[in-house]
């Protein structure tokens, strides 16, 4: 077991349609999930939080709508996804159900990921459950995502969800131990790698293609999700879940192959907001709130005395001193309208000001990145 995983402390799982439908008859797994509940379950008695990323809905509403194996139609898809979500959510209800533990269903499409109003709300969601001690179970909303705009496979909105929501290792089950130089299914010389310090274009060009009928990904989906995910400070591990309790394999350290961050999600996120987002406003500091920043503070609105630009929720934002003086970039809590709304006032004002409960900074401290000359 690789320190990577014995320190996380939030775990994106991803479950493939390979692995959670029966390629025969088209039925759930119904012991192989059961195992991996039992082993998340296990990880949360460790103190860990656990985010499910699952497949299958297609494969499973498939079968009961009796619609062929095979490519199927946009709306064919689409209305096998409705009909497979309450069979897979049901699964999942019962069998974390039996482990003592809640769950939520949290359907996402591209833009809820890339559009910023809704990535935000997303992962305030999420952030909640997690807070609540639930285990969430993402899927991709198949029902209402066009060919146009759907990610197509889950590797790739694992790693989507790793990232919005600062996980330490995204893991995705799959049909094989992990990369290979080489298909190994083809290749008899193929070596496998265990350890992937930077993907390069020579680790691209090993990814071979190990999709199936129940599934839309391969290897280099998961080199793509790998990009993603350790880009945002998340560790990956690609390992086998063939076996019954795949996520115990991990723990007692099967073979597999990690993709290793370069740094941690705190430490990419800041990175993200320092040099990757354009400020579209300005805020101004009273000297007060310029020295609460400097020992580590988030800014509450009472220290704001100018309020310039448009932007909203979310948007980037400079912050600079009573002199003019570059102090910081962060992510804003409210857009132009309501932070003009609740400048110089104290925080607990805010509900009565807005008329509902807002967060108290307008910049929280993990949003926000001082100035090179500040830090």
């Amino acid at each position: 077991m690789t320190p990577n995983w014995k320190n996380a402390k939030r775990i994106v799982v991803k479950i493939g349609s390979s692995l959670l439908v029966n390629q025969v008859d088209g039925g759930l797994k119904h012991n192989w999930l059961a195992s991996v509940i039992a082993d998340i379950a296990q990880l949360k008695v460790q103190g860990k939080e656990v985010i499910i990323v699952s497949s299958g809905a297609i494969g499973l509403g498939r079968k009961r709508l009796g619609l062929p194996f095979g490519a199927l139609k946009l709306e064919q898809s689409q209305a096998a996804a409705a009909v497979g979500q309450v069979a897979l959510t049901h699964a999942y209800e019962e069998l974390l159900s039996a482990q003592g533990l809640i769950t939520a269903q949290v359907l996402l499409t591209l833009g809820d990921t890339e559009e910023r109003r809704r990535y935000l709300n997303a992962r305030s969601t999420i952030q909640t459950l997690l807070g609540l001690g639930v285990v969430a179970v993402v899927n991709e909303n198949d029902t209402v995502a066009t060919s146009e705009i759907r990610y197509g496979d889950n590797d790739r909105l694992a790693a989507r969800v790793a990232a919005m929501i600062s996980a330490d290792v995204l893991v995705l089950l799959s049909d094989i131990d992990g990369l290979y130089t080489a298909p190994p299914a083809t290749n008899p010389d193929a070596q496998h790698l265990a350890e992937i310090s930077i993907i390069t274009p020579e680790i691209e060009a090993m990814a071979g293609s190990v999709g199936s009928d129940f599934g839309s990904g391969g290897m280099i989906t998961k080199i793509m999700a790998g990009r993603i995910a350790t880009d945002a400070g998340s560790h990956m591990v690609i390992s086998s879940g063939l076996d019954n309790h795949p996520l115990k394999a991990i723990s007692d350290g099967t073979r597999c192959s990690w993709f290793l961050a370069q740094s941690n999600p705190v430490k990419a996120r800041k990175l993200w907001i320092a040099g990757s987002l354009k400020p579209r406003g300005t805020l101004t500091l009273d000297q007060g709130a310029s020295a609460a920043l400097r020992a580590g503070k988030s800014l509450l609105p009472a220290g704001v005395t100018d309020v310039q630009g448009e932007f909203e929720r979310g948007d980037a934002v400079q912050i600079i001193d009573h002199n003019g003086a570059r102090l910081a970039r962060g992510l804003t809590a409210y857009g132009h309208t309501d932070a003009n709304k609740i400048i110089g006032h104290h925080s607990r004002e805010i509900p009565d000001i807005l008329g509902y409960q807002g967060r108290t900074a307008l910049v929280h401290r993990d949003d926000l990145v001082m100035t090179k000359r500040e830090r």
